[in-house]
């Protein structure tokens, strides 16, 4: 029936289910009149009405009071209040009262008859609800007019499924803290996050959570019941995650009026709306789903009721007034509410009794029993509390002292802590806003709302921060909504490679893969996989195009075989058909387009041609030679696919077959013939060595690539554990227990060459340089080449005149001719131009051995001829005695006499030398000589067994006997004869000293 035109005075009951737009009826009515009051039932929907009207008329003209709020203009004319906080005194036009259907609440009931029953507006009043209050109010208020409204939408059932199956916009309904929490962080997980709303939270966290979901940033929510009270928010399904609850008394079912209220909140004016169940919720039964969809419900039968008509003489009566019964069938006197359990405890206590003795005293005890338990520690908790406040106002100053309240409100005010913490503390902080609200509670009533309201909103916004923290992954819920609204993402890359869009971190790229962020699982991992395709599209081709402009200089390989552009490793070299042309292999992400692949691994192709065509232009150059032909032609072939570097011994025949022409074709290009290996010096260096071990490498199809030799190094400690191939290719030999580079090796042999290989014969200085080896090192390598090695000691002032080199000046001039095996090729090498060149470019060589070699490396100063003895010449400054140093001071005198008067002689120092002969080839053990020849078999005239190391037989004047008699030997050089000896040198007086 329509309101339009009717008199003044008139009570109108606009009964319906949800969506049916009562509320918004109601207030349309009111601010048609001068003045009015309208009643909620939370605090969140008065403060969303209030803010709705204030939009409309301005904050001058309205007012909010609830019990922990009150914003009062002094012209105010319409005031949005809770329905218990609503002004009975207040002579308003207009009166509304929503959800009048909770007259029938166990707990707050009866303050909602008592509102049916006496608050009036002078021209109207209505009353908004569900149907099933329709016997009820016409039996109690039979003036009232009735006024049915259908709903906008249709209300569907959809059964249950699974919290992750759940479609956007839903809202999930659960009857615990905990199980709010439990949902919210299973949908955080699975599905970006939900934002969470109860009833209680303060208004400023309610708002600030529903803008989350109302604004698109999250597409659930998860929420008490308290959504079911008229609160208006795009839903489109509901999910109830149980239809049980504990009503404050006991565990119990859902009414099914109880659910319709809530699954009304689906669908929002025509919008049509479902609802169902989830997570461990049973299917509602058939009847419970016809009866909410079709809107019809068993009316209520009875409404709470308590007695208003309160007796404030003594505490006695007060609680005797509180328990009478009402009159009216319709209605039942109200279990005791907090207030009057409140008051029952507080009378026991002989303080509070001592002090309430008269009908004012009664009164304010009443009225602080009516604070609420917003704490809920205890029964006993909140008496305790109740009692002092109480006490607080019966003392003389008749308010709460401000340094006690001070106390604690300073006690609340951090915002540190987790999400109970701050829940905690917000209410805390409402009992004190409460108290600051009731007039002449406090000292300065002005002072402590604001200091109460300034606590409030900084709690509820560290409390939506952490509910946000928690429970919503924010960058999943903005890329939901920025992908669902189909605009385009740009990615953002630093420095360091992080990838961000729309400010939310999506990964690292490295090069052209990207990695999503390892923390992202699930549905999450899935929001940011098609983000990242989305925001870097972009951003790979715009690298493609840098990276081909890229510099040669900006890209190396490492020596697994990765390729690297600055930092960033963007590809890898496999095996092509050819070992100098290796395949590459860009390291692309999937989710870039083809041309990107294309465009880098193109670049890459030219790169690594250029390369190798730089390191290995020798070998290049001889490969592309039309003039080398026939046999030249197959050697320059094995050789270039060997990297320019082969042991001679493989090819010995073809070597030995070329013509002196064609030795010529191939010297031209750098190669050199040596009596070990045939090679090109220009490729021994650390860079084309570098890349010959992993071309050959990756031909050879090894797992690993072996690290190159030390630069530098002109023979290294031989290891086990590499392939076959690698100190060939490394450009060394193995030599027993070392390997020696081979430019070294093949000056090695010419020196050994003019050598006496029967007699034996010791190392010499330029030897041990050119191998850049001590004694004992140079011996293990002789013995790795095969020679034999035998090992003596003998007194250093018995160390032999090293003689003039047989046959030195005559290798020195004769000329590199062919013999039958080839080896005369390398006589001349030292003076050809290209070996010039290539011991310019390679490490260091005979005058530039490495470190650790310090006494065969440095070359000796001018000023100290005496250094170029042999190699353990330079310790024999050690072997002077006390008495043999030069005099310096009287005290020196003293000790060089005691020392020539100690009759005890000093023992001569001792040094190990080494002999080295060939080996006997081809000839019957029992025809090789006694002495000297064999290999550790047979006998010598002394008995022992030949090779073994012994004390040789010493002839007049302490020298070595050989078969032939006494020999002498030296293993350092004679000194320059044309260079006299500076006798102020310390080596010159040391001899002095000797010879003294």
């Amino acid at each position: 029936m329509s309101l339009n035109g009717r008199s003044e005075g008139v009570v109108t009951a606009i009964l319906g289910p949800t969506n049916t737009g009562k509320t918004h009826y109601a207030i349309e009515r009111m601010l048609g009149r001068a003045s009015g009051v309208i009643g909620l039932p939370l605090r969140l929907l008065a403060r969303e009405v209030y803010d709705r009207i204030v939009s409309l008329r301005g904050p001058d003209a309205v007012s909010l009071i609830t019990g922990e709020e009150k914003i009062a203009p002094p012209k105010a004319r319409y005031h949005v209040c809770t329905v218990e906080a609503m002004p009975t005194s207040q002579n308003a036009d207009f009166v509304a009262i929503d959800e009048i259907q909770l007259c029938a609440d166990p707990d707050r009931g009866h303050v909602f008859t008592d509102r049916l029953l006496h608050m009036r507006g002078r021209y109207e009043t209505l009353f908004l609800g569900a149907d099933t209050m329709r016997p009820r109010i016409r039996n109690l208020v039979p003036e009232a007019d009735f006024d049915s409204r259908e709903r906008f939408s249709t209300l569907s059932w959809t059964g249950g499924r699974k919290i992750s199956r759940l479609k956007p916009r839903t809202a999930v309904v659960a009857f615990s803290v905990d199980q709010v929490y439990a949902i919210a962080e299973l949908i955080r997980r699975q599905r970006g996050g939900a934002a969470v709303v109860m009833g209680a939270l303060s208004p400023r966290t309610r708002n600030a959570q529903v803008a989350l979901y109302q604004e698109g940033d999250v597409d659930y929510m998860v929420a008490t019941d308290a959504i079911g009270m008229g609160l208006n928010m795009d839903v489109d399904h509901i999910a109830f995650a149980g239809t049980a609850k504990f009503d404050g008394w006991r565990h119990r079912a859902l009414e099914p009026n109880e659910l319709a209220q809530i699954a009304g909140r689906a669908g929002r004016y025509t919008k049509d709306g479902t609802f169902g169940v989830t997570g461990e919720a049973g299917p509602l039964p058939p009847e419970t789903v016809e009866a909410i969809e079709n809107h019809r419900f068993k009316p209520i039968a009875k409404l709470m009721w308590r007695n208003t008509r309160l007796q404030f003489h003594s505490v006695e009566a007060l609680l005797a007034s509180l328990d009478v019964d009402p009159e009216e069938p319709d209605l039942i006197r109200a279990r005791d509410a907090e207030d009057q359990v409140a008051l029952r405890t507080l009378w026991e206590q002989d303080e509070v009794r001592d002090a309430t003795t008269t009908g004012d005293a009664v009164r304010l005890l009443w009225d602080v029993c009516q604070i609420p338990d917003y704490r809920k520690l205890s029964p006993g908790e909140h008496a305790s509390l109740l009692a002092t406040i109480y006490r607080f106002l019966r003392e003389e100053r008749m308010c709460i002292p401000s340094d006690w309240l001070e106390g604690q409100i300073r006690r609340v005010d951090r915002m540190d802590g987790d999400i109970d913490a701050l829940s905690k503390r917000l209410a805390f902080i409402r009992t004190w806003t409460y108290a600051a609200h009731r007039p002449g509670w406090v000292e300065d009533g002005e002072r402590w709302r604001a200091e109460t309201r300034a606590v409030e909103d900084r709690l509820s916004d560290a409390l939506h921060e952490r509910l946000t923290q928690r429970f919503v992954d924010r960058r999943t819920s903005v890329l939901m909504r920025r992908l669902k609204q189909k605009e385009h993402l740009l990615a953002e890359v630093s420095k360091d490679g992080e990838v961000t869009a729309e400010g939310q971190f999506l990964g690292r790229l490295d090069g052209f893969r990207f990695s999503i962020d390892e923390s992202a699982s699930g549905d999450e991992l899935k929001t940011l996989r098609s983000a990242s395709l989305a925001a870097l599209q972009s951003e790979f081709a715009r690298r493609a195009d840098k990276f081909y402009l890229s510099p040669d200089t900006e890209i190396d390989v490492t020596d697994q075989g990765g390729l690297m552009w600055g930092t960033d490793a963007i590809g890898k070299l496999a095996k092509g058909d050819d070992p100098l042309t290796p395949k590459v292999t860009g390291f692309v992400d999937d989710m870039a387009e083809a041309d990107v692949r294309e465009k880098v691994e193109r670049r890459l192709g030219h790169w690594i041609t250029r390369k190798i065509n730089t390191l290995f232009e020798p070998l290049i150059a001889m490969r592309d030679d039309e003039v080398i032909t026939g046999l030249a032609k197959g050697v320059a072939f094995q050789l270039i696919e060997n990297f320019g570097v082969m042991a001679r011994g493989r090819i010995a025949q073809d070597v030995k077959s070329l013509s002196q022409d064609e030795r010529a074709l191939l010297r031209k290009h750098g190669v050199r013939f040596g009596q070990h290996f045939i090679f090109m010096p220009a490729l021994l260096k650390p860079a084309p060595t570098r890349m010959r071990i992993l071309l050959w490498s990756l031909s050879q199809d090894a797992e690993m690539v072996p690290d190159a030799p030390p630069a530098g190094h002109v023979t290294m400690p031989a290891e086990d554990g590499h392939p076959d191939w690698y100190y060939e290719k490394a450009g060394f030999r193995r030599c027993g227990e070392r390997a020696v580079r081979i430019d070294m090796l093949e000056r090695l042999a010419d020196l050994l060459r003019p050598m006496d290989r029967r007699t034996g014969f010791e190392a010499t200085p330029d030897m041990l340089s050119i191998t850049g080896c001590t004694p004992a090192q140079f011996a293990e390598i002789m013995g790795g080449l095969g020679w034999q090695v035998e090992e003596g000691t003998r007194l250093k002032s018995e160390r032999p005149t090293p003689p003039e080199e047989p046959g030195k000046a005559e290798a020195e001039k004769a000329d590199a001719k062919p013999d039958e095996d080839g080896a005369a090729d390398t006589s001349e090498m030292d003076k050809q131009p290209e070996f010039a060149e290539a011991r310019e470019d390679t490490a260091p060589e005979a005058e530039e051995a490495p470190a650790g070699s310090a006494a065969m490396s440095e070359e000796p100063k001018p000023e100290e001829p005496a250094a170029e003895a042999a190699p353990d010449a330079a310790p024999a400054e050690q072997d002077v005695s006390e008495d043999s140093k030069p005099e310096e001071n009287p005290s020196d005198d003293v000790k060089a006499e005691e020392a020539a008067s100690d009759d005890t002689p000093s023992e001569p120092e001792s040094e190990t030398f080494y002999i080295f002969r060939q080996k006997p080839r081809g000839r019957p053990q029992h025809q090789r000589r006694d002495q000297g020849q064999g290999q550790g078999q047979g006998k010598r005239k002394d008995g022992a067994k030949q090779g073994d190391r012994g004390p040789r037989k010493k002839g007049k004047r302490g020298k070595d006997e050989g078969p032939k008699g006494p020999r002498k030997f030296q293993s350092g050089p004679k000194p320059p004869k044309d260079k006299p000896i500076d006798k102020d040198s310390p080596f010159a007086v040391l001899q002095q000293l000797k010879d003294s």
